[in-house]
């Protein structure tokens, strides 16, 4: 498979201003494994609490991610995409390296992602495996369903 150059046109910009939100929920949505179905009100909120990124190829954007940070010791990557069209032009990297390099999260003690099928793009990045993944623990819900709903779920298992 040939890579295609990267687009020297593309752009990364943190201002929400610029944040196409159509383009965001439409793929977050539609066409993300991580976040099918989830609600336009959802990823507005998301947005809102967090450092964005976008790529854009002129005016259209592109790509997209989020960080959910407190600015001093810790960082979660979220919501990483580029539009199928512009993959293969180095968009995925020129974004991580913008988060990275971004000024407001130099210093933090730690950095975290998940991820099913992108781990060679993060490891670029210095990204891998929990050093201590006994310390882990998570609590994993399907967020996109009522509360009602998932009380109604819980009930008829009990």
């Amino acid at each position: 498979m040939s890579r295609r150059p990267p687009d020297a046109a593309l752009t990364i910009s943190t201002d929400p201003a610029r944040l196409d939100l159509d383009v965001v929920h439409g793929f977050l949505a539609g066409s993300s494994y991580w976040a099918t179905g989830i609600s336009r009100e959802v990823v507005e909120r998301a947005v809102r609490h967090s450092l964005c990124f976008g790529a854009y190829a002129g005016d259209g954007q592109v790509g997209f991610a989020r960080v959910v940070t407190d600015h001093a010791t810790y960082a979660y990557v979220s919501d990483v995409f580029v539009l199928p069209s512009y993959r293969g032009r180095g968009v995925g990297k020129r974004l991580m390296a913008a988060i990275v390099a971004h000024p407001e999260l130099q210093g933090l003690r730690r950095w975290h992602l998940a991820t099913r099928d992108a781990h060679g793009l993060y490891r670029q990045f210095g990204f891998g495996p929990p050093r201590h993944p006994e310390r882990q623990m998570e609590i994993l819900t399907d967020p996109y369903t009522t509360p009602a709903a998932a009380h109604a779920a819980a009930g008829a298992g009990a």
